[in-house]
């Protein structure tokens, strides 16, 4: 009985003091008891300039450098000398030539080039290649060979070679509209016959004139970059991280002739049309405005009393030419070309060098501070629409093309066909090499294959040929028909 009593007034005791605690702590708050408050941590500040988290920057050159070293080449150039010695035509007469003259030494060169097709043709720098005699192509597997040159085009200093082999690592063409000021390029080449070496650096500048090339038609919109390029750099390639080609290097700013912190490449997008145009038509279409300009600066601006200082400012118009015939007029401001802008003459010669003659460009000018539209039919230099294919046929076991009056007038010649390519025959036999201009045959002027197919056609004797080599020397040469 008393242990049910205890057991009793023990478990009221228990109910009794946890109901009190009960009321106490939900009537009165501890004074020292904490207060919980939740800290949301906020993101990073993102400066709008830089890169997001999720986009690291990737400075890893390998996969750019992997997928190009082995489609660059390097180009080996002889250019033979002829004989500048004394002779006496008196003394060769009764006694034959003298044997005992010694052949100049040929003057050897060398460049870089870019394969961009797996069957062997190749890019480089006109000024690689020019006045060659020969050819030769080394890949950086060391194998060689000859190679042929398909065309030139001294106006953006791009010229095409082929060589005869198939399944050639080659690199595909990117797109240098696309390229930015401050994206990082790699340059491959071969400075200082140092073959297959590769340099990083930035885009520095685009649309980039330097005045460089000594051409009347000139275009130069250069990519400049602060990667590392020499002697032996020309011809070689600009890669972006990709490994897309997106420009061919060709020159450096340097007093000293080495690098001094500024190389500059052909945009690729001015090499693609060079090389289409050589393929199918085996020269290039170069298409004209038909205006003289001069890129708006604050001072012309001014002197103008321009709105902006923005653009292209049309000083004169050709007559007959394109412009004046869409209705462009002296004093308008070109600002586009089809959706690009453009703001240098460099730039606006860069849109115009993609188009052929008969192409239309809509062209946006700014005239009494309103923009007009207006369309425009280009031409070529000869003032008219006409697309012109370069013919060959072959005579003598040669095959030929006409001279053309930009050659002509630095050879200081009137007429003269030119041997492209040379095969057994005649020509070959008797010494005369590729390159070599005929201007006349037994005292007739030649001037295009018609001309030397009736010449040799009527001949029943010796046949006597007169004419000159791209570097300026002059030859002879006397065979039996």
């Amino acid at each position: 009985m008393n242990i049910k009593k205890i057991s009793g007034s023990l478990l009221l005791a228990i109910v009794s003091g946890v109901i009190s605690v009960w009321i106490y702590t939900s009537i009165f708050k501890p004074v020292n008891s904490p207060t919980k408050i939740q800290v949301v941590e906020p993101k990073p500040i993102q400066l709008a300039n830089l890169p997001s988290e999720e986009k690291p920057i990737n400075f890893d050159f390998t996969y750019a450098a992997e997928k190009s070293i082995n489609a660059v080449v390097h180009v080996m150039t002889q250019i033979r000398q002829e004989d500048q010695g004394y002779s006496n035509p008196l003394y060769e007469f009764f006694y034959g030539p003298r044997s005992n003259r010694s052949e100049p030494a040929p003057i050897i060169g060398s460049g870089s080039g870019v394969i961009i097709s797996d069957d062997g043709y190749i890019v480089t720098n006109n000024h690689v290649i020019e006045r060659s005699d020969e050819i030769e192509v080394v890949l950086n597997d060391k194998r060689s060979y000859k190679a042929k040159l398909v065309g030139t085009d001294p106006t953006t200093d791009i010229a095409l070679l082929k060589i005869d082999e198939k399944n050639l690592p080659f690199l595909k063409y990117g797109d240098s509209d696309n390229l930015k000021v401050g994206e990082w390029v790699l340059a491959v080449g071969n400075p200082f016959n140092l073959t297959s070496t590769i340099t990083a650096g930035i885009v520095s500048a685009k649309a980039r004139n330097i005045n460089i090339l000594n051409n009347r038609y000139a275009i130069e919109s250069f990519i400049q970059t602060d990667a590392v390029v020499n002697r032996g750099n020309s011809g070689g390639a600009l890669v972006n991280l990709n490994g897309d080609l997106v420009g061919i290097n060709s020159a450096i700013a340097s007093s000293t002739g080495y690098y001094a912190g500024y190389s500059f490449a052909v945009p690729v997008n001015i090499v693609k049309k060079i090389i289409s145009d050589i393929l199918e038509f085996g020269e290039v279409q170069r298409a004209f405005i038909g205006v003289s300009i001069r890129t708006v600066d604050a001072n012309l601006a001014e002197e103008k009393d321009l709105d902006e200082v923005k653009g292209v400012y049309i000083e004169s118009l050709t007559d007959g030419g394109a412009a004046e015939n869409a209705g462009i007029e002296k004093g308008d401001v070109i600002v586009k070309v089809g959706d690009t802008k453009v703001n240098s003459s460099s730039e606006l010669q860069e849109q115009i060098s993609r188009y052929r003659p008969g192409d239309k460009v809509l062209l946006t000018v700014h005239r009494n501070s309103k923009e007009k539209d207006i369309m425009v039919t280009l031409r070529n230099k000869e003032g008219n629409t006409n697309i012109v294919k370069t013919e060959t046929t072959t005579v003598l076991g040669a095959t030929y093309k006409e001279v053309s009056s930009k050659e002509k007038q630095r050879l200081g010649i009137n007429n003269g066909l030119k041997i492209v390519e040379l095969n057994n025959g005649k020509l070959r036999s008797n010494g005369i090499r590729e390159g070599f201009i005929i201007v006349k045959v037994n005292n007739k002027k030649v001037d295009t294959v018609k001309d030397l197919k009736e010449i040799i056609d009527s001949i029943t004797g010796g046949i006597y040929i007169e004419g000159i080599y791209p570097n300026g020397i002059t030859a002879y040469y006397a065979f039996g028909k």
